[in-house]
C-alpha cells in the first residue's frame, strides 16, 4: 500500500475554500516540482490553502528490478502513476504532479490531464565523470566508455549513433545517479539525465553537453521537461484553476507528442525520440517553450515571441530498434491552431513512421520484452524451485 505523509483534509462540501491536496512522488525533485505548481496556484488563487502529499510509489519501491522488466503487463507506466490515481479517485487527492513523460497516453476513465504547465528545457543532458575532461561530449568519449541509463530511448538512440560505446543500467533519484557516477570505483564514464530536472535541482552546472538532433543527434521522450496536473473528470472546480496556470504553446507541443506516442502504442520503455520546436519566430528554437535561442552556456535567450497562432509547430520523430540497427525518422512542420489539430499532427505522423517501417521495429520490440520476461520467470522459478 502506499505511503503518504499525514495532511489535515477538509472534505466539507459547505466549506467554499477547501485546502487543495496536491499529490506527488516522493523523491526531492518530485517534491520540487509540486512546489512550483503550488506557486502557480498560490499565484493565480491566494485565498485558497495548499497541502502537498508526497506518496512512495511502486517503480520508486522497486530500486532493483530494470525497468523493462517492472514494466511488463497492462500499463508499464503505472508503475509511477497508479498508487496516486486511486488515491485521486478517492477524493484523498484533488490534482497530481507528474513529469508529463511519465504518464500514461491512456489515462482511467474517470481522470484526465486538466493542465500541462510552461516547458522546462526538454533536452537530454550528458553527465561526464570527474575523472574526465570537463568538455568531453558524446563525439569524443573514449571508445568502449561506459554510459549509465535506465532508458531503453537513450541506450538504443546512443547505439545508433555511437556503437563504440557501451551500456550500463542506471537506477535511482538524481541525487543517487549522480553519486554513483562521482564514486572513485564508478563503472560510468557518463550518465544521461533530462535537462529539466538537473535545472529544477540547481545541479545544471554539472551538464557537459546539451543534447538534441543538432547536437549528439539525440532526440528526447515524448512529454519531457513539462508537468502535466491531473485531475478528477468530474471536477469542475479543479478544472477551472487549472484553466489559469495552463500553457497553450506547451500544451499542443506535447499533445502533438502524446498523440503520436499513443497511435505508435510505445509505453515506457520502447524506443521512441521526439523533439518539438516553433517556428516563425526570432528563430527555431529546441525544446523550450516557448521557442527561445540558447547563449553559448545554454542559458536561454529572452525575446519576444509571436502569437502561437502566427508560428508552426515542427514535430521530429525517430524509432529505432534496442539494438540501433533499425530506425526510422521523419520530420514534419505545420500551423496547429488548437490541442486537437496537434493531436491530429501526431497521428499523421506516426501514421507515415509506420508506413516507413516503425511498426515492425516496435513489434520485434515488443516480442523480444515478451521473451525476456518469459526467460526471467523460468530463470526465477528455477531457483526457487532448487532452493
Amino acid at each position: 500500500m502506499a505511503s503518504m505523509t499525514p495532511v489535515e483534509v477538509n472534505t466539507s462540501a459547505g466549506t467554499q475554500l477547501a485546502p487543495v491536496n496536491i499529490g506527488t512522488r516522493n523523491s526531492v525533485l518530485a517534491q520540487i516540482q509540486a512546489r512550483a505548481v503550488e506557486r502557480a496556484l498560490k499565484d493565480a488563487y491566494p485565498d485558497r490553502t495548499y497541502n502537498i502529499c508526497p506518496v512512495v510509489v511502486q517503480g520508486d519501491r522497486d530500486k532493483i528490478t530494470p525497468l523493462q522488466q517492472l514494466s511488463q503487463g497492462e500499463n508499464a507506466k503505472s508503475l509511477w502513476t497508479g498508487e496516486l490515481e486511486s488515491m485521486l479517485e478517492s477524493g484523498d487527492l484533488d490534482i497530481i504532479v507528474h513529469c508529463l513523460k511519465d504518464m500514461p497516453t491512456q489515462l482511467p476513465d474517470h481522470l484526465e490531464i486538466g493542465a500541462i504547465l510552461e516547458r522546462e528545457d526538454a533536452r537530454d543532458a550528458l553527465l561526464i565523470s570527474p575523472r574526465l575532461p570537463k568538455e568531453t561530449t558524446l563525439a569524443t568519449l573514449p571508445h568502449g566508455a561506459t554510459i549509465g541509463t535506465s532508458s531503453v530511448r537513450r541506450a538504443a538512440t546512443l547505439r545508433k549513433l555511437f556503437p563504440h560505446l557501451t551500456f550500463a543500467d542506471l537506477r535511482g533519484n538524481v541525487g543517487t545517479r549522480l553519486a554513483k557516477l562521482d564514486a572513485e570505483d564508478s563503472p560510468y564514464s557518463a550518465i544521461i539525465l533530462a535537462a529539466a530536472g538537473l535545472k529544477r535541482m540547481g545541479l545544471d552546472s554539472r551538464i557537459s553537453q546539451y543534447l538534441s538532433s543538432t547536437s549528439g543527434g539525440m532526440l528526447h521522450a515524448v512529454g519531457q521537461g513539462a508537468l502535466g496536473i491531473e485531475i478528477r473528470k468530474n471536477d469542475e472546480g479543479m478544472k477551472e484553476m487549472m484553466s489559469k496556470i495552463r500553457c497553450e504553446r506547451t500544451t499542443r507541443a506535447c499533445s502533438a507528442e502524446r498523440a503520436l506516442l499513443r497511435t505508435l502504442e510505445g509505453g515506457c520503455s520502447v524506443p521512441i525520440g521526439v523533439e518539438t520546436s516553433w517556428q516563425g519566430g526570432k528563430g527555431l528554437a529546441i525544446g523550450v517553450q516557448p521557442a527561445k535561442d540558447y547563449d553559448k552556456h545554454g542559458n536561454a535567450v529572452e525575446e519576444d515571441e509571436p502569437d502561437v497562432n502566427d508560428q508552426e509547430l515542427v514535430l521530429r520523430a525517430l524509432v529505432v530498434s534496442v539494438d540501433g540497427k533499425e530506425s526510422v525518422e521523419y520530420e514534419a512542420t505545420r500551423k496547429v491552431r488548437s490541442a486537437e489539430e496537434a493531436e491530429e499532427m501526431g497521428r499523421d505522423v506516426a501514421k507515415i513512421l509506420i508506413e516507413k517501417g516503425a511498426d515492425k521495429i516496435l513489434e520485434k520490440i515488443n516480442v523480444e520484452k515478451q521473451w525476456a520476461a518469459k526467460k526471467q520467470l523460468e530463470e526465477l522459478k528455477a531457483k526457487s524451485g532448487t532452493s
